[in-house]
């Protein structure tokens, strides 16, 4: 009988972190080239068009059941399956839960493990704390639009929604653009504020201005490069975040893994629309009932809409990867306003997980745990 054991590596948080999941550099790299592999097709995430985002256990607003979990903000169950080929060849689902209620217990708000899978097999080769993994693979996605987009002499950053989202969407943004010197906060809370700026004071010094403002329109006015990243309710669009064109910067980059919100003819007749994936956005138009942007309030959800109302044509919204594959310009026209979605995808977890895998392998760190050494039903 060939040898059926089977060992997988486990990776707790310490582990990742001495693994280089904080390698923003590196990880803005790895989005890169995972977004290459997805223009070519050399990749497989869930759903019949292998575009979806996940599938997510909800619950109901009241039960029968007195230990059924209740509906709530954010509270849910997900399961984010992939497969990436290329460099990495790996499978891996992230799994999480989240409840906003986990802050009063000193959790994060979402509770994050990645497990990655021998493709032939579909054995386990590791199992690993994703949350610091998945919050800087969400930042390096946005730095690889703004290292191809925004002007190579940008100066002013924009945070609207200083949590960690915009943390580590900031790290990415200073690894592509060393050149930032003014930082500009709109937060809801002093806390969040007060952490944010703490977070720059630590990690980039270099940085002087910070600026704490009152609006939104005072964190976009001037700014080459602006990330809004709030949590929103949703439902009702009006309740989104909204962004007049005119606080717009000619030539900035808006960066939208959240909730926001623009004018029509703004997105319709001058606003470049840019995805991370437009399939994935596509695939949510399929999934979510009409309209979807009420559902997922990333502002390529509302493009879908519009695009399914006959309102806006499928040629208004460019791809990422057929940017960096050379298929359209970089720039469409000149002094134009970006408006980049982000909807977030298992494969990025799979490429920046397999890349910190290897790395705990060739650093000898992690924790080899075994499942079996012959399997009892065979």
């Amino acid at each position: 009988m060939k040898n059926a054991k089977i060992n997988f590596l486990y990776l707790s948080e310490p582990d990742m972190i001495k693994a280089g999941v904080g390698d923003m550099v590196s990880c803005v790299d790895a989005m890169e080239e995972m977004f290459k592999l997805l223009k070519i097709g050399d990749f497989r995430m869930g759903g019949p068009n292998g575009n979806s985002h996940g599938v997510m256990v909800t619950f109901p607003e009241n039960s029968k059941f007195p230990n059924m979990p209740k509906d709530g903000p954010d509270r849910r169950f997900m399961a984010m399956p992939a497969y990436l080929g290329g460099k990495f060849d790996m499978a891996g689902v992230k799994w999480y839960g989240s409840n906003v209620d986990n802050k009063e217990k000193g959790l994060p708000r979402s509770i994050l493990m990645l497990t990655l899978n021998d493709k032939d097999t579909g054995a386990p080769v590791a199992h690993m704390s994703a949350n610091i993994l998945s919050a800087y693979r969400t930042g390096a996605v946005p730095g690889v639009g703004i290292k191809y987009f925004s002007k190579e002499d940008s100066k002013v950053v924009g945070i609207i929604g200083p949590g960690v989202m915009s943390k580590t969407a900031l790290a990415a943004t200073i690894a592509v653009r060393p050149g930032i010197e003014m930082v500009k906060i709109k937060g809801r809370s002093a806390k969040s504020i007060d952490g944010f700026v703490e977070y720059i004071n630590v990690e980039y010094p270099q940085i002087k201005d910070i600026r704490i403002v009152d609006t939104a329109e005072e964190a976009v006015r001037d700014s080459d490069i602006v990330h809004i990243a709030t949590s929103s309710t949703t439902g009702d669009i009006n309740d989104y975040p909204y962004i007049s064109e005119d606080w717009i910067k000619k030539g900035a980059i808006l960066c939208c893994p959240a909730a926001a919100r623009f004018d029509d003819d703004f997105i319709l007749n001058r606003a470049r629309n840019v995805t991370d994936n437009i399939k994935l956005y596509q695939a949510w138009e399929e999934e979510m009932e009409f309209p979807a942007y009420s559902s997922i309030p990333i502002p390529a959800v509302h493009c879908m809409d519009l695009i399914k109302e006959g309102k806006m044509t499928s040629d208004q919204v460019d791809d990422l990867g057929d940017v960096l594959t050379g298929k359209i310009p970089v720039h469409r026209n000149k002094d134009e306003i970006i408006i980049y979605s982000i909807g977030g995808m298992p494969v990025e977890d799979v490429a920046w997980g397999t890349i910190v895998y290897h790395n705990a392998i060739e650093k000898g760190i992690g924790v080899k745990l075994n499942l079996w050494n012959v399997p009892e039903l065979a």
